[in-house]
């Protein structure tokens, strides 16, 4: 089952600190990769496939930082929101839904 979708979120790897509060309120939009550092990513059980943009190859994985961006569920906005208010690195960048960044990311 697909949510609707109105924002976008990613993670400026530059500014994480990686304290993980992100996960810890929004652990269906953000996991931590082994560096300490966090990403973001799309769950299957929203999108139909889990796709970790992580900037590793192969299947289920994508770009990170600013191209690595993943769509937010309409079920997730406010937790994303808190998550990105509680982050202190700063580094949670939200935006509005486009469908062209989606295609640029390469996923």
């Amino acid at each position: 089952m697909t949510d609707a979708t109105q924002l976008m979120v990613w993670i400026d790897q530059d500014l994480c600190t990686g304290d993980g509060i992100c996960e810890e309120i929004a652990p269906d939009v953000f996991v931590g990769r082994e560096d300490g550092l966090w990403v973001v990513k799309e769950e299957a059980s929203h999108f139909g496939k889990t796709i970790v943009f992580d900037a590793k190859e192969g299947d289920g994985h994508g770009p990170e930082g600013s191209r690595g961006v993943a769509r937010v569920p309409d079920s997730q906005t406010d937790i994303v929101i808190e998550a990105a208010e509680e982050c202190p690195g700063e580094c949670i960048m939200i935006e509005p839904y486009d469908a062209k960044s989606i295609q640029d990311r390469g996923a």
